[in-house]
């Protein structure tokens, strides 16, 4: 019996230990591609969508783009789709809805593109304090919105991908919740009203993540 709504998204167990963690390593099993034998389907769909972000994150970075940049932010979309959608399947924990989670992957990635940036292009990072063609007197002001705009950034990537997975897992519970309650009518309403949400949120885990990577390509690409 749940004691509240969220205790849902709660990582704990039976056994004490938060073993509903380990649920996001679960994505070893299958992603090494290179011990498959032959190509399937699966690992030809992978290979495809890799190739295509690869194509689109090096139009993002630009012409000063290092080999293997991209691998970083591939990286960051397969991992969050995998989790995402890994936490659409019933009686598994979803482990991408916690804070501590997204946090985890933001915040390091900004804090190393900082570091690059403030260490390799100072005078680059001081003038984007600065918007071209900012009147004298707005300078200072300017400074602080701008500085303000970039401590918040990891904060911004971590709620908006946790939000938005709780948001359509409490619409969906809070709907299933409703099914022993209603007539045999509304029940098939009801189920119909489930798959769709449920197809919806199969978009969603796929759009979040994307939107996840691109941000974090947009970001680097503004230090180098």
């Amino acid at each position: 019996m749940m004691s509240n709504l969220f205790s849902i998204f709660d990582p704990s167990t039976s056994l004490g230990f938060p073993l509903n963690w380990f649920s996001t390593t679960l994505g070893v099993l299958i992603m090494p591609l290179a011990f498959w034998v032959t190509s399937n389907r699966y690992s030809l769909l992978v290979s495809r969508v890799v190739t295509a972000l690869h194509q689109e994150f090096s139009t993002l970075l630009g012409a000063n783009m290092k080999a293997g940049h991209t691998v970083l932010f591939v990286t960051f979309f397969v991992y969050i789709v995998f989790n995402n959608l890994l936490g659409l399947v019933p009686y598994i924990f979803t482990a991408s809805s916690h804070l501590v989670m997204t946090l985890a992957l933001s915040l390091p990635m900004w804090v190393g593109i900082m570091f690059y940036g403030w260490f390799n292009h100072t005078k680059h990072m001081l003038a984007h304090l600065v918007p071209l063609g900012t009147p004298g007197p707005l300078m200072p002001l300017m400074v602080l919105i701008e500085t303000i705009s970039n401590i918040i950034r990891p904060g911004t990537l971590a709620v908006r991908l946790a939000a938005n997975m709780i948001a359509g897992h409490l619409l969906l519970v809070l709907l299933g919740n409703q099914g022993p309650m209603v007539s045999s009518s509304i029940l098939t309403l009801l189920l119909v009203t489930q798959i769709l949400l449920l197809v919806l949120e199969t978009a969603v885990a796929a759009i979040q993540s994307y939107v996840f990577a691109v941000l974090a390509t947009l970001y680097s690409s503004e230090v180098i």
